[in-house]
């Protein structure tokens, strides 16, 4: 019962203390002196192509629109590479720069224009899709990082590869 008495006495010490020095050092604009270092230590940057809650989006800011965001092979062979290109319009008011394109897995590749695309032309984005090892249902998203707002798009394939007939080990008899 002592112990549990001077540790609730000694915790409340230590916090009206606390109280007291954070009380002193409160500079002349009414904040914490630590606080006012750490903000001075770290500026905000201002990244134009990122959206922020209190501004609105860029007007002016490139806008990639694809005739089409997912593809479905349908059938897809055992052991085949198959291809398709999807096909995109700058429609906004400054050229497009794709910074990146990307597949969760190395069966997807994606080869995307390096160069910048003027307001109105097109674009077009290829993506290889190779079966080997796979079988059955196959979803591979290609992630497009790029200039615009917001700064991520996202371009889809779909396919069934068909099983190539074998079944597996075979046990020696």
């Amino acid at each position: 019962m002592k112990r549990t008495l001077f540790s609730t006495m000694l915790a409340a010490v230590l916090l009206t203390s606390a109280c007291q020095q954070e009380k002193s050092e409160v500079g002349e604009a009414g904040m914490n002196v630590a606080a006012a270092e750490a903000a001075a230590a770290n500026p905000v940057v201002d990244n134009p192509n990122v959206a922020s809650e209190t501004e609105a989006p860029n007007p002016n800011a490139p806008v990639m629109t694809f005739t089409e965001s997912e593809h479905d092979f349908k059938d897809i062979p055992a052991n085949t590479t198959v291809e398709h290109t999807f096909e995109f319009t700058n429609t906004g008011k400054t050229p497009l720069l794709i910074e990146n394109a990307q597949a969760a897995c190395g069966c997807t590749v994606p080869s995307w224009p390096k160069e910048p695309i003027a307001p109105g032309m097109k674009g077009q984005i290829k993506v290889q899709f190779d079966s080997r090892g796979k079988t059955g249902i196959q979803n591979k998203q290609v992630t497009i990082r790029a200039n615009t707002q917001p700064s991520i798009t996202n371009i889809a394939i779909r396919g069934n590869v068909l099983s190539d007939g074998a079944q597996g080990p075979v046990q020696a008899q």
